[in-house]
């Protein structure tokens, strides 16, 4: 059994974002739900459908997004890491803020907890910004994207590419 520090008594919901715009797109996207699917203590509940976006407050190509709802008994912290091992897998880099990426990974939400640490703060800081993560979020959850969210960003361009099943 893992340390208290790395697993937590029972599992908990939480929702990811996903998102890619370098190289194949959607094969990485597949790949990442996989390697999640695969971590210590976790299970894959649902996936939403696949959305096309503009790049907000950056260039580059449009990216590919998705939201998965897990269940796991990896603590915050210890699945923070083991995303960013999956996004290093992928060839991310870091080279400077809102880069095009091969693959994000972002904790949206973890159950109901408030997380406020320097590496990690959930519910994700600029979720209520953007609609790449909103209208996939709001399709798994819909309980948790208020109608005033989803309306302040509107304005963003955001096509669903494909329905629910996609990855596997």
């Amino acid at each position: 059994m893992a340390p208290a520090a790395f697993a937590t008594p029972v599992a908990v919901s939480v929702w990811i974002g996903l998102g890619a715009n370098l190289g194949d797109r959607q094969a990485t996207l597949r790949t990442a739900l996989t390697a999640v699917a695969g971590l210590p203590g976790t299970r894959v509940q649902r996936i939403s459908s696949l959305y096309r976006s503009a790049p907000v407050d950056a260039g580059g190509p449009d990216y590919l997004n998705a939201v998965v709802q897990v269940e796991t008994t990896l603590a915050p912290h210890a699945l923070l890491v083991q995303l960013q091992a999956i996004e290093q897998a992928a060839g991310r880099e870091r080279p400077y803020r809102n880069a095009p990426r091969t693959l994000d990974l972002d904790i949206l939400l973890y159950g109901d907890q408030v997380i406020d640490t320097p590496t990690l703060t959930v519910p994700h800081p600029r979720m209520p910004e953007r609609a790449f993560v909103l209208r996939p979020l709001a399709e798994l959850a819909p309980d948790r994207v208020p109608e005033h969210l989803l309306a302040a960003v509107a304005a963003q361009r955001i096509d669903r590419v494909q329905d629910a099943g996609w990855a596997f």
